[in-house]
């Protein structure tokens, strides 16, 4: 009979300490749960490049190539670069948000947006799909830290000389020689949230670049277009610029 009692007072004082334990469970989980989709962890740099033209993403004559090689051969892990054709501009974003979605879950939190760390260049077409990508992510709350075009031409309905304001910096490299040249002058829409790094021509009537691996018809009828495209002064700033945005978020 004592035996019964005794173990008709466990039961009695166990099933309200276990619910106690049980709940207690239960907040904590919800609790890191809560933190975690709020928490804004910078995620990994994202660097995008747009080819011009024609041009495929994997044509390593190009010197858009060439950057994101030199990029992901130097960081192996810890950023995510990817080079798109520039009709490709809507896989471009896919790719961009299921990069920056953390968790996996469809869906980017305002702390995964407030995370990303991206930055854009182009070349020709590739450099007015590199405004329109980000235009586009600044639609959705998404923060883009540099774009850089380099011989900027305008694609059919799309701005490449407005700056969307979601973007930290922007620069924009030119040549106003033959057939086919850049924009010359880019703006920001917000001048208060965006820094234009400058508009920078370069000039090709005496500082000849070698373009012989390109196609015969470009060399003869777009020359300096594809000088600036092939110039390593030109290059050497682009990839700098993108290196210095891959450690630290953009300083306005």
């Amino acid at each position: 009979m004592a035996r019964v009692m005794l173990w008709m007072r466990v039961r009695y004082f166990q099933a309200p300490l276990l619910g106690l334990l049980t709940v207690i469970f239960w907040l904590s989980l919800s609790s890191v749960a809560f933190a975690g989709a709020n928490s804004a962890r910078p995620s990994d740099p994202i660097v995008v490049g747009f080819v011009g033209g024609r041009v495929g993403h994997t044509n390593a004559i190009h010197s858009e190539v060439q950057l994101a090689n030199h990029i992901e051969h130097d960081y192996p892990s810890g950023v995510q670069v990817r080079v798109f054709e520039n009709r490709r501009g809507a896989q471009a974003h896919r790719e961009v948000l299921q990069m920056l979605d953390a968790n996996a879950d469809g869906e980017l939190s305002s702390a995964e947006k407030t995370a990303a760390r991206i930055a854009i260049y182009g070349h020709s077409w590739g450099a007015s799909e590199t405004v329109t990508l980000a235009r586009a992510l600044g639609k959705e709350g998404i923060p883009v830290l540099l774009t850089v075009q380099v011989d900027s031409v305008a694609k059919n309905g799309e701005d490449d000389g407005l700056i969307p304001a979601n973007v930290a910096q922007a620069i924009n490299f030119y040549q106003s020689d033959g057939l086919l040249h850049g924009r010359p002058l880019i703006r920001a829409n917000d001048p208060s949230r965006t820094r234009i790094l400058g508009n920078v021509q370069f000039d090709y009537k005496t500082n000849k670049v070698d373009c012989s691996a390109y196609p015969w018809y470009a060399r003869l009828f777009m020359k300096p277009h594809i000088e600036i495209e092939s110039d390593p002064r030109v290059w050497s700033r682009v990839e700098s610029l993108i290196r210095s945005k891959l450690q630290a978020r953009a300083v306005r």
